[in-house]
Order: C-alpha cells, then structure tokens, then sequence
C-alpha cells in the first residue's frame, strides 16, 4: 500500500512539471496588462483634510433638509385641519339639519373660517401662546409681530415660527364652529357671530394657553397640573362640547321639538363630511407631532384605528337597541372615536387606541340616546354628546393608557429610566391631572358660555323669530336657498 501511495505521487509531480510553463504563460498574461497600467496610470492626488467650515456646511445641509420636511409635513397637516371645517364639518352638519337649513348651517362652518382667522391674526395668537401667565398670554406676538419664518424653539425648534401659527389657527376655526351643531336651525346669524367671536377670546384663547402655552397652569411639560393633551381634546372638544350644551338649554328647543319629525334631509351629504372629517383628523392628530416624526406615525396609526373602532361598536349598539345599524350611527360613532382619541393619539400604543375608540363608540351612544332623552334638552346635532362627552372621556382614558414607551414625555428618572406616562404605565397620579384639567375645561366653558350668550341676548338677541325660525335660515338669513329646485 505504501508503495502504491509513492508511484501515484510521483505521477501527480511529473504531470505538474509537465504543465508549468503552459501555466506560467497564461498567469503572465492575466498579470502583465495590470502591471503595464500600473507602471503608466499617474499618481493618485493627495485628499486634503476636512475642515471645520466642511463639516459645518455638512451639518447645516443636514439640518436644512430635516426642516424642509417638518415643514412640507406642517403646512400639509395645516391643510387638512381646515379642511375638518370646511368641506367636512360644513357638509356634515349640512346633511343633518333640514332642507330650509341647510345653506345658513354651512355659511356658520365658513364663517368661522374668516373671522378666527382674521382674529387670530391681529390677537388671539398672541394671548393664546406669546409669554404670560399661568392662565392667559401676553402681547409679544400682537398683530403677528416676532412672528417670522425663523423656528420658535419653545413650541416647534424645526419649523417656522409662522408654520406653527397658522397650524394652530386651524384648531382655532373648527373649535368654535363645532359648537354651531347644538343651536342649529335657531339662532341668527348675526347673533352667532358676535357670540362665537368673543367666546374665541374668552374660552379658547385661555385654555389654549393653559394647556399649550410656555407657563400654563396645565402645560405637560412644565405647568403646575400637568395635563396630557396632544391634540385638543381638552382645548378643542371639551370646551366646544360643554359650551354647545350650555347653548343648547339657553337658547331653548326648536319650534316643534320633539313632537314634530326633524330627519336629515340629505345623509349623503352628511356621509360624504364625516369622511372628510376622518381624513382631515390624521392632519388634527398626527400633525400635532409638529414633525414628520415616528410620534407622527405613532399618531396616525391610533387615530385610524380608534374611529374605525369606535364606528363599529356604535353600530353594534345601535343594532341591539333598534334592530338596525343606520348610517348616521355609524360616521357618529367615528366621530366619537376620533374626538376620544385626540388627547391620546401621541401617548398610545395601537391596542389601548382601539379600546379607547371602542369604550367611546358606546359610550357616546348612550349619551347620544339615553342621556339626551332624560334631561329633554335640544342639541340639533349632538354637538356634546359626542364632542362633550367623548372629549372628557378621552382625556380620562389618556391618564391611564398612556406610555413612556410612545412618548416618554416626563423624562427619565435618577436611574436613567423614562418615567411612567400614564396609570398603567405606573403613573396613577396623571389620572388626577387629567381630571383636573377636564374640571377646569367645565368651568371655564360653563360660565364663559352663561355669560357671552346672556351678553349678546340683551344686546342684539340670539333666537330667531317664530316666523323666520319656520322660514328657515337660508332665506331669512341670507335670502337665497340651498336648494333652488324651480331652475
């Protein structure tokens, strides 16, 4: 066997010394063509080192892009906030009331869209965010003075400042303009104006500082009750949905109500704005990031999720209590879910928004239903039984889903941890600051509302005549008809 092994070794060197100058040739060919550049191919430059300026001008390039697409994000979001108005709210109340109502219900949406805008413009953007107090702004941004195309690092440090204002605007139009939907076909147009004018001034203004502003009373990062609210479920429906209900009793029922049928003469309409409503809330919701962020995705994602949760568990109750799932319920319940939602949509995980939509579809049914029927009161539209009633539910739901994992809002601990954000998170005592800030809400929208609706009554009146009321606003309003069915 060994001598075996030495014949076949012996073979294999004699085959390779066979073949090596056949091999050596074709390697000589593979490596001369390379050596030849090599040797011709001219000396590669020195690269000069890097300077400070350099990299600054990378940095500053970086961040520049960074801004641009904050800003595209914003201005976009801004967008779809006025559009919650008008189209969406404008078409949504429009659908609901009666044929006679239907253009003076949609000039009060529009309405809003020029009187806030212009008022927030010359003061209310000021007293709502400039440095202040505790409860109200200054005048540092009076007449939109300091308010440049530069970022303001205390609200939004990649944006320009004038960005954030005009966002912020928008939750200033459908604010008051939500209210309109418990007064419906009743009050004059005259009167609605003034009076939604000055509750601008004396309740949103007030309690957008408390809770948004540097210094509020109510401020999350810095306010002595901290108070979770990421997109205006306090500022926005708990102050539009409680004064709506104090409108309501103050002014009094419609004529008829609720012995006389008062259907939605056109629910195709109303079905077409709820859309626009939901698709404008991602604006609302995940805009409030203030970022083209993964906040803004976190947003966006429990936003969808709550109302399309929220549609179906009103839909369920209403086929257990009528036999029936109706279309009105079903963009109703999306609405609740969507105003329960806002408070929390950048504090949640996607699970617990599903469970705050779903609490809030039936919860708001009941109040919609039940509650409203008890205590006989007129609210056209249910502007508080979902607005009211699912502001202040989601507002309390906030302080005990929210997560530091979402939005580690309070920091981190000595050790180095995020601190708990919400009751399940470990942080129980948010629920209380979250009760506190819905109580202050109450008040301030309880007696600013008693007040200005007292004030434009004895001045130029609020109700419409029996005569004009039967009429209907389109034509004793604004002499002209939504509906012009001889042409």
């Amino acid at each position: 066997m060994g001598d075996y092994n030495i014949v076949q070794m012996t073979y294999k060197l004699q085959l390779c010394r066979r073949h090596l100058p056949q091999c050596a040739t074709a390697l000589a060919a593979l490596v001369l063509p390379f050596s030849a550049y090599a040797q011709t191919a001219p000396a590669a430059a020195p690269q000069a080192p890097v300077t400070q300026a350099q990299l600054q001008q990378l940095q500053q390039s970086i961040a520049d892009a960074h801004s641009a697409g904050d800003n595209a994000w914003m201005l976009v979001s801004a967008a779809f906030v006025l559009l919650m108005t008008g189209p969406g709210l404008a078409l949504f109340y429009g659908g609901l009331v009666r044929r006679k109502n239907m253009l003076g219900t949609m000039m009060q949406s529009f309405a809003m869209m020029g009187i806030v805008s212009v008022l927030w413009a010359l003061v209310t953007y000021s007293l709502a965010f400039s440095p202040g107090n505790s409860f109200i702004g200054g005048f540092h941004y009076l007449f939109l003075r300091h308010v440049g195309l530069t970022p303001e690092p205390a609200y939004a440090p990649t944006i320009p400042h004038q960005t954030y204002m005009i966002y912020q605007m928008m939750f200033a139009i459908i604010t008051p303009a939500l209210i309109t939907g418990a007064f419906a076909e009743r009050v004059k147009f005259s009167a609605m104006a003034v009076f939604l004018t000055l509750w601008s001034l004396i309740v949103y203004t007030p309690m957008a500082h408390m809770v948004w502003g540097v210094g509020g009373l109510l401020n999350a990062t810095g306010g002595k009750f901290p108070c979770l609210d990421f997109a205006g479920g306090t500022v926005v429906h708990v102050t539009s949905g409680v004064s709506a209900l104090v409108s309501a009793i103050y002014i009094g029922k419609r004529i008829g109500y609720p012995r006389t049928p008062m259907p939605p003469h056109n629910m195709v309409l109303s079905m077409v704005g709820a859309c626009l409503l939901w698709v404008g809330w991602f604006g609302f919701n995940a805009g409030s990031a203030l970022a083209s962020s993964s906040l803004a995705t976190s947003a966006f994602v429990a936003t969808h999720l709550a109302a399309a949760a929220a549609a179906i568990a009103w839909s369920i109750a209403e086929y257990f209590h009528n036999g029936k799932a109706s279309a009105l319920g079903a963009i109703s319940g999306a609405v609740a879910g969507l105003v329960a939602i806002t408070p929390a949509s950048g504090f949640v995980q996607p699970m617990p928004a599903l469970a705050i939509g779903a609490i809030a579809g039936a919860f708001c049914f009941q109040m919609v239903t039940r509650v409203k029927n008890w205590f006989k009161y007129d609210d056209s539209l249910d502007a508080f039984g979902v607005h009211g009633a699912g502001g202040t539910l989601g507002a309390l739901l906030t302080g005990i889903f929210a997560s530091a994992v979402i939005n580690p809002i309070f920091g981190n601990d000595a050790k180095g941890n995020p601190v708990g954000t919400g009751g399940l998170d470990g942080n129980w005592h948010q629920l209380g600051n979250q009760a506190i800030g819905v109580l202050i809400g109450w008040s301030i929208s309880i007696v600013g509302t008693l007040i200005l609706l007292f004030v434009v009554d004895k001045t130029i009146g609020l109700r419409l005549s029996p005569e004009d009321e039967n009429e209907g606003l389109d034509l004793s309003q604004h002499g002209e008809e939504g509906y012009d069915f001889g042409s």
